[in-house]
């Protein structure tokens, strides 16, 4: 392989818990709540999906359903849409639903696969280019710096400064010509099959990682190595 191209959230990086994620703006705004409403909160936004990289809405809101097929090809809709399914649950402050998305954002919000320096040197190492390829409604690269990762990656390609968003060619196709690299002679590794599967219309291979805790994934990244030759 001349490249190989990587998802972020749930590939190279996994969020905090919704849990981590309320609590740390509560902290943030100076909120002190009752530990019972601060659980019952978390499990709330939890299943409105209402954090972005964690899980699916369990019931996506009618008046969200046409925002959120499209999220992530503008920051607009990315905010409108997670913003959207917050505000399904009563929270004491109504600033607490700007901070919960700002917050999101935030490299500490954060971590890295334990595997993915090391993926990412040895690939830089044997001279193969990596691009990160990633749904998203705003800019990751400060994450990649915080953490260290970004003097890996050659090429960010994301949706909402291309207005387009996988499984579209489209995007792998920018990402290829960021890289100039042929398909045929680039791996995708993600951890959507749906979204990520695009690349092999475009004549990648493609290889799927489990979106896993960081903790319970320590070495996922590792067959990539083999894979990439």
């Amino acid at each position: 392989m001349a490249a190989v191209l990587f998802d972020f959230s749930g590939t190279l990086f996994r969020i905090e818990s919704t849990d981590s994620w309320l609590r740390a703006v509560l902290a943030e705004q100076g909120l002190a709540l009752p530990e019972p409403q601060v659980a019952v909160a978390a499990r709330a936004l939890e299943a409105a999906g209402a954090l972005p990289g964690g899980a699916a809405p369990e019931r996506l809101p009618e008046e969200l359903a046409g925002v959120w097929g499209i999220r992530d090809e503008s920051a607009e809709l990315h905010r409108a849409a997670y913003t959207g399914l917050a505000r399904q649950v009563p929270l004491p402050d109504p600033a607490l639903y700007d901070a919960l998305y700002a917050r999101h954002m935030a490299p500490a919000a954060w971590a890295p696969y334990a595997d993915a320096v090391e993926v990412l040197g040895e690939l830089r190492e044997r001279g193969i280019s990596v691009g990160v390829v990633s749904n998203i409604g705003w800019d990751l690269r400060p994450v990649f710096r915080a953490h260290g990762l970004d003097p890996y990656v050659d090429a960010y390609v994301l949706s909402y400064e291309h207005g387009v968003q996988k499984p579209d060619p489209r995007l792998f196709k920018v990402a290829c010509e960021a890289l100039d690299v042929a398909p045929r002679d680039v791996l995708m590794v993600g951890d959507d099959r749906r979204a990520d599967g695009g690349a092999a219309d475009l004549g990648c291979a493609v290889h799927f990682v489990d979106h896993l805790p960081v903790s319970e994934r320590p070495d996922g990244l590792r067959p990539v190595l083999e894979l990439a030759g």
